[in-house]
């Protein structure tokens, strides 16, 4: 069965728009991103494997392809001001192609070329040094550091042995709703190793075990890091809940002191699913609110709830995120979930 089915993606993956591939190399791709990447997606699009590339030396798209529809990764990668002649020259080369996890600046373009401009969720961003985490609705997040350091846990940034990072892994994924893989697109599989410029940050037990990690892309603007996005997390099976709160504290804690302006904590995706401001399909509106209070979604595919509610706990800016399309067919979002490997 498996390999009729790649069969048929290959079949319909042939039928879909033939759009001019661009050849970076992953050394050209990333040195955009350092001139351009200021959104949560931007480095996840240059290291990422199986994605297309669309545009120039100057700036791309990234698009994955799935059931003969395009769909773009993200903002473009380019100079802001050149980003709405990327999109436009995408969408005709394209035919119409689905964008997903865009930004507000994004989806107003779209909208313009005859888009429905879906909400798909919020990226919470912790903007620095004003966020702190001092005031009583930071309470539970201080206690949390407190706890562990009074256990006798230990926090760190660096390195870690491969072996320990591979274990963690394999010890996380035993508690996971789907254990057989690993989400893409949005999120690319995790990776043992470091990607250039990320950081990476761990919790320890007494006994000198590894419980948890944080592992964080890099924000861009004109060469300089400005800022940090989470990008994976790691923690075992029966780890204290303080974990994953304290580390997270600690690495921003971190970041504040060394001057880094934004950290986002990335999508939590079907939250705060309103009207978008722009024409939208009000049947994948109902969906996605459908799909986030579902108990059966939350507990058999994705914990919509628990991540929402684990990033509601620093108490970010929640900024909204976009999904646009012409045509928002049940086929095209079959095509989305099977490349993002939610089925």
């Amino acid at each position: 069965m498996p390999s009729l089915r790649i069969y048929f993606d290959r079949l319909l993956e042939g039928a879909a728009a033939k759009v001019p591939r661009l050849d970076l190399t992953h050394v050209e791709r990333l040195a955009l991103v350092r001139r351009h990447g200021d959104f949560s997606l931007a480095y996840s699009t240059a290291v990422q494997q199986k994605l297309s590339y669309f545009g120039d030396a100057d700036g791309y798209i990234a698009f994955g392809t799935k059931m003969k529809q395009h769909f773009a990764l993200g903002d473009p990668v380019a100079h802001p001001p050149d980003r709405p002649d990327y999109i436009r020259r995408f969408v005709e080369a394209a035919g119409s192609p689905w964008f997903v996890q865009i930004g507000g600046e994004t989806a107003r373009v779209l909208a313009g070329l005859g888009y429905q401009i879906n909400r798909l969720g919020v990226d919470t961003r912790l903007e620095l040094p004003a966020h702190d985490f001092s005031g009583k609705r930071n309470e539970t997040v201080r206690y949390s550091e407190r706890w562990l350091l009074k256990k006798g846990f230990s926090f760190a940034e660096g390195a870690v042995y491969l072996d320990e990072v591979q274990r963690l892994s394999q010890n996380w994924r035993g508690d996971r709703i789907v254990k057989r893989w690993e989400m893409a697109f949005l999120n690319r599989p995790f990776s043992d190793h470091l990607g250039v410029d990320m950081r990476r940050f761990v919790l320890y037990s007494p006994e000198g075990e590894l419980v948890a990690l944080l592992d964080f892309d890099p924000l861009f603007s004109a060469g300089k890091v400005i800022g940090y996005t989470t990008s994976f997390k790691r923690k075992q099976i029966d780890a204290s809940p303080h974990a994953e709160i304290g580390l997270t504290k600690f690495a921003v804690d971190r970041f504040r002191e060394q001057g880094i302006s934004v950290v986002t904590l990335g999508l939590s995706p079907m939250l705060d699913i309103v009207p978008s401001g722009f024409s939208e399909s009000d049947f994948w509106r109902n969906a996605f609110q459908r799909a986030y209070n579902s108990p059966w979604v939350n507990r058999r595919r994705f914990n919509l709830q628990g991540q929402a509610a684990f990033k509601r706990r620093f108490h970010g800016v929640e900024q909204p995120t976009y999904i646009a399309f012409r045509k928002g067919t049940p086929v095209g979002m079959l095509g989305l979930l099977r490349l993002i490997k939610a089925i």
